[in-house]
């Protein structure tokens, strides 16, 4: 069993991700340091693999050596008394779980002089001798396969502890370094398997490094390239990591940086699990990342790491480098701010920031912050005038916030208020980062100073982030990571951070797969979703919303819930819509005339404020008249009159219904039947106008999840709905959900799951009768 056959091709691979990191010198300069680029040995491993024991049964006589002819009678083989034991190999010494006769003191590893097989004629079978001053132990074992078990383990336990005595010590590094070159071959070529036969040379290496500190570097990178071979399959331990991290930052331009902690990292990225239990292995791969940085080359070798770490397909093979690198970024992004965090305490809370801040004497002297509340606005209602109209002062040379409003804003403010009193319990509740932070980019200024080092560590880890957004395959997995907005207030609140991330945010808008670009939205309700910071007033738009409009339209052509979406916007959003749409942004022109053919606002003067903006531009007027025309048709097709029943011929289409539908009055048609035509989802729209409709058949029709989410929101008293072999998913039958009166509803071959079907049993009261038929919930 040859666990190590294999080896030859991940170094392959491994060497060929290097290399593109590597300058042509790379090799000569690192032969000038006096250490050989690291490679894995081509150690042979024919023979038998065994797992280290740690303990084991087993035979035990002890032999004395004769020293009278009576001593030799009694150690004859005939004579020879063996006794059973539970024996344990610990760090020190051989010790029975009984201590008694043979056994009755552990035999410790510095008085073992030799291990070997017996190999006499009429030696007794399976045995292996111990040579201790005095005499000699044998251990007898059950086959051949525990002896030679036994035989290995024990030589691995005695040499171990002979080298951590010796390199506890150390007198010449030279010698040193050979001691740790024989450790590191014998772990490579023992027949034992077991992680501890890697790791136990690295603990011994990492002790004695931690224990002298006063090394040269080129001490340091002879030892670092003696064990670069434990490394390619193993973590390094904790003290190790720190260790790198330490030679990353002093060196960050040597070519061991490169040659031997490459693999490392992209073994670390590759494989671990949980950064949680082990932190200084994302600190060590932090501070490899930023070594790179310091290359001349600078963010084109990051560039190229991260390219290797994905592989040249469109699919990276490996799922947890994603998560790795992000919780990397993330926990460099945050140490760039540490310094305001862990002032936080002493600072003015979020909930300080709107509400007024306790008076400074109440407070701790901490990190500097100043905030100039231009506007008693600014604050709750509930404060008091005086307390209102006072600037919050702290002592602070390292950030400076001023926060000011516009009338407008002001006049925003107050038209919510009693509209938030309803969704906020009181004003004990942590106030949203956006009631905190969000004020209007042409009139506020928010400027975090950040150090020098601090500053390039931002650059490195946000640009990053720009390199993972751009790649497709790891897109939707970066934008559900990102999507509870993992940062500190201080980032949200550092202008060049939101401005650099903002890229990031572009390509989750510009993605047309729902499962990315719906993350721009908050987690849950009550939280700030990057939506909101990227809106008009928002802490992170700087811009005249573009973005904000990009947004939006992707949103509404994926959002199932338009009705509910539309009144969000209508309720926080509705000042910069109308004043994208009288700049002529199209998708703001839409939103507004959806707006109004929905009946979303209620007050009559906004709605004639509405259609004054639509009529302002060219298209505005346009899409607004063909909006009255549709109001006008809308109202003819629904006076009461007409038919109760309609079947449409097959092989009809959408044009086909149109045209049926325009011809006369609908008000009255309560069941109709599309079964065997041609229609598709973009018949929802001339389904909806049907007020009184109760029954539709769309057997073996091509209307697909498009049409159901327009149908979910507008035909709520539907009562009977088939959609037997139509191409409809999990994606548009959960937005059936919503139609609460549904009391049959066939879903016979169609791609409906086990889950989503239990999902929408729970969530519709009154189904009776469900077809479910030749799908995965059949």
């Amino acid at each position: 069993m040859d666990l190590n056959s294999s080896g030859g091709g991940d170094h392959t691979q491994g060497s060929e991700e290097r290399s593109c990191l590597l300058p042509e010198s790379s090799a000569s300069d690192l032969n000038k340091l006096g250490a050989a680029p690291c490679r894995r040995a081509n150690y042979c491993t024919n023979g038998m693999r065994y797992k280290l024991l740690q303990e084991g049964d087993i035979q035990v006589c002890v032999i004395k050596h004769p020293r009278t002819f009576l001593s030799k009678i009694l150690t004859s083989k005939f004579l020879r008394r063996w006794e059973p034991h539970h024996l344990t190999l610990a760090d020190n010494s051989l010790a029975s779980a009984t201590p008694a006769g043979y056994m009755e003191n552990a035999i410790s590893y510095s008085a073992i002089e030799d291990v070997q097989l017996l190999s006499w004629e009429n030696a007794p079978k399976y045995c292996l001798q111990l040579t201790i001053p005095g005499g000699t132990v044998l251990l007898q074992a059950a086959n051949s396969y525990l002896r030679d078990q036994w035989f290995h383990s024990l030589q691995w336990k005695k040499k171990i502890y002979k080298y951590k005595k010796v390199l506890s010590n150390p007198s010449r590094w030279e010698v040193v370094l050979k001691e740790i070159r024989t450790l590191v071959d014998m772990a490579l070529f023992s027949p034992l398997q077991d992680d501890s036969i890697h790791q136990a040379p690295l603990e011994i290496v990492s002790k004695l490094l931690s224990e002298n500190l006063k090394l040269t570097t080129q001490e340091h990178e002879n030892i670092i390239v003696a064990i670069a071979p434990l490394l390619e399959n193993n973590h390094p331990p904790p003290d190790l990591c720190e260790f790198f991290c330490k030679h990353c930052r002093e060196r960050p331009r040597s070519m061991v940086v490169i040659e031997v902690f490459t693999p490392v990292v992209q073994r670390i990225l590759k494989h671990n699990m949980d950064f949680g239990k082990c932190p200084r292995l994302r600190l060590f791969t932090q501070e490899y990342i930023l070594a790179l940085n310091e290359l001349n080359a600078g963010m084109e070798v990051v560039k190229k790491f991260i390219h290797s770490m994905h592989g040249p397909t469109g699919q990276c093979p490996h799922p947890r480098v994603l998560p790795n690198l992000v919780a990397v970024c993330l926990a460099a992004i945050y140490s760039c701010y540490e310094e305001f965090i862990n002032s936080r305490d002493n600072s003015p809370s979020l909930k300080e920031i709107r509400n007024g801040c306790q008076q400074q004497c109440d407070r701790k002297p901490n990190l500097p912050l100043r905030l100039l509340h231009s506007s008693p606005d600014l604050v709750s209602q509930e404060i008091t005038t005086d307390a209102r109209m006072k600037s919050i002062i702290v002592n602070s040379t390292e950030i400076h916030v001023e926060l000011e409003r516009s009338n407008m804003v002001n006049q925003k403010l107050k038209g919510s208020t009693s509209s938030s009193s309803n969704n906020s319990s009181s004003s004990d509740s942590e106030p949203s980062l956006i009631d905190c932070l969000l004020v209007s980019p042409a009139c506020s200024t928010m400027v975090i100073e950040l150090s020098s080092q601090a500053e390039r560590v931002l650059s490195c880890y946000v640009e990053i982030l720009k390199m993972l957004a751009d790649y497709d395959d790891w897109r939707p997995a970066l934008a559900s990571l990102l999507q509870p907005i993992p940062f500190p207030k201080e980032a949200l609140a550092h202008v060049k951070f939101t401005k650099e991330l903002k890229y990031v945010i572009q390509r989750f808008a510009e993605d047309p797969r729902q499962e990315v670009h719906s993350c721009l939205l908050s987690v849950r309700a009550g939280k700030d979703g990057w939506f909101q910071l990227y809106s008009p007033g928002g802490v992170a738009c700087d811009d005249d919303g573009e973005l904000f409009a990009s947004m939006v339209h992707i949103l509404m052509g994926s959002c199932y819930k338009t009705k509910k979406f539309l009144l969000s916007l209508a309720e926080n959003k509705l000042g910069p819509c109308m004043l994208l749409a009288l700049r002529g942004n199209q998708t703001m022109v839409e939103i507004l005339c959806l707006m109004l053919e929905y009946n979303i606002i209620d007050n009559n003067d906004t709605q004639l404020q509405i259609i004054s903006t639509l009529e302002s531009t060219d298209v505005g007027k346009k899409m607004y008249e063909l909006l009255c025309d549709r109001q006008r048709e809308l109202k003819e097709l629904q006076r009461k009159g007409g038919p109760t029943r309609l079947t449409l011929p097959s092989k009809s289409t959408d044009a086909d219904l149109a045209r049926l539908l325009s011809s006369g009055s609908f008000g009255n048609l309560e069941n109709l039947s599309l079964a065997f035509t041609n229609v598709t989802s973009a018949c929802a729209e001339q389904l909806i106008k049907l007020p009184s409709l109760k029954q539709l058949n769309l057997w073996s029709t091509q209307f697909g999840d498009a049409g159901l989410r327009v149908l979910s929101e507008h035909l709520t008293s539907l009562q009977v709905l088939n959609l037997c072999e139509t191409p409809v998913t999990d994606t548009g039958l959960l937005a059936l959900s919503s139609m609460r009166s549904l009391c049959s509803l066939n879903m016979n071959s169609t791609k409906l799951s086990a889950d989503t079907y239990e999902d929408l049993k729970a969530k519709l009261p009154n189904l009776k009768e469900v077809d479910v038929r030749y799908t995965e919930a059949w």
